[in-house]
C-alpha cells in the first residue's frame, strides 16, 4: 500500500468518524479542508472506499436506511465507520513517525485530526515538522544565495516566494508549539511591553480602560489641587481696583505750585491793574528805616 493511499484512508476514516456521508460529501469536504486532496478525483476516492469496505473498516448502505429518498432521485450509498474502523483510526493517530511531518499531505491530514490526537503525539509531530521546515528554509536560503545572480527576474521572484512561504510556516509552527506547551510566544499579543499576564488576556476595551485609570489620576489630580489655591486669591485680591483706577492726574495737579497774584510793588508803574501814584503819594522803599 502506497503512502498516499494510507493518507487517503486516514482522511476518509477521520471524516466518517463524525457522521455518515456519501461519496460526493466525502470528496467535497476533503477538497475544501485538506489542501493535499484539492484535486481528488472519484477515480481515486471510490477505490479507496471499496478497499476500506472490504477490510471491514467502513460499511456501505443505501441512503433510504437513513432518510427517505426525494421524489425523482436515486438513492445514494452512504458510508459509515465501524468499530474496527474506529479502533484502526485511534491506533493510527496514536503513532507518529517521520512520515507524519516529512510529507506535506500526511502532515495536513494529521494536523486536521489533531482534535482526536493526544497532546504528546501532537507536540511530537509539530516539533518534527518544525525541524524539517527549518532545514528546508536553510537549504533554500543557501541555494538562493548561490544561484540568484544567474536567475532572471521572474525565476528569482518565484524562488523568493517559495522561501517566504517556508519562513511563514516556521513562524506559524513556533506559535502553535508555544500554544501546545502552554507558553507565550513572540507572536502572542500578551507579550506587549507593559502588559501584565492577566491584562493581556482581557478584551482591548478593558485593557484601554485599565490603562486610562492608572495613568490619568497621577497627571490630573496634582494639577487641579495646585491650581485651586492660586486661582482664588487672584480673583478675590483687592489689588485690581488700585491698578485699574489709579489716580494719576490728581497727583500731577497737586504737585504743581499754587498760582499767586503778582505783588503790586514789584510791578512797574502804569502796568495794568496798578494805580498811578499822585504827587502826594510817594511809594515806600523797603530799605528805608
Amino acid at each position: 500500500m502506497s503512502a498516499r493511499t494510507q493518507v487517503l484512508d486516514l482522511a476518509i476514516l477521520g471524516r466518517l468518524s463524525g457522521t455518515p456521508m456519501h461519496g460526493y460529501e466525502i470528496r467535497k469536504q476533503l477538497n475544501a479542508t485538506l489542501g493535499a486532496f484539492r484535486t481528488l478525483s472519484y477515480g481515486s476516492l471510490y477505490p479507496a472506499l471499496k478497499s476500506l469496505t472490504a477490510r471491514g473498516l467502513i460499511v456501505a448502505a443505501d441512503s433510504t436506511d437513513v432518510t427517505p429518498p426525494l421524489a425523482g432521485r436515486r438513492a445514494r450509498i452512504v458510508y459509515r465507520i465501524t468499530d474496527a474502523g474506529r479502533a484502526h483510526l485511534e491506533g493510527s493517530l496514536a503513532t507518529a513517525g517521520p512520515a507524519a511531518w516529512d510529507d506535506d499531505a500526511t502532515f495536513d491530514v494529521r494536523f486536521a485530526l489533531f482534535g482526536s490526537t493526544d497532546a504528546t503525539t501532537r507536540l511530537r509531530i509539530l516539533e518534527g515538522r518544525r525541524a524539517r521546515m527549518v532545514e528546508r528554509m536553510e537549504n533554500l536560503r543557501q541555494s538562493f544565495g548561490r544561484t540568484s545572480r544567474r536567475m532572471d527576474a521572474y525565476t528569482a521572484e518565484l524562488a523568493r516566494h517559495g522561501l517566504e512561504q517556508v519562513e511563514r510556516e516556521v513562524e506559524w509552527l513556533e506559535r502553535v508549539i508555544d500554544t501546545e506547551r502552554g507558553t507565550r510566544g513572540a507572536l502572542d499579543y500578551g507579550g506587549i511591553a507593559g502588559a501584565t499576564p492577566d491584562l493581556a488576556q482581557a478584551p482591548p476595551v478593558a485593557r484601554a480602560a485599565a490603562a486610562a485609570s492608572t495613568t490619568v489620576p497621577p497627571a490630573v489630580a496634582p494639577t487641579t489641587a495646585s491650581a485651586a489655591p492660586t486661582t482664588a486669591p487672584t480673583t478675590a485680591a483687592p489689588t485690581s481696583p488700585p491698578a485699574t483706577s489709579a489716580p494719576t492726574a490728581p497727583p500731577a495737579t497737586a504737585a504743581r505750585p499754587p498760582i499767586s497774584a503778582p505783588r503790586r510793588d514789584n510791578l512797574p508803574a502804569g502796568a495794568p491793574g496798578v494805580p498811578v501814584p499822585t504827587r502826594n503819594e510817594v511809594p515806600m522803599n523797603k530799605e528805608q528805616p
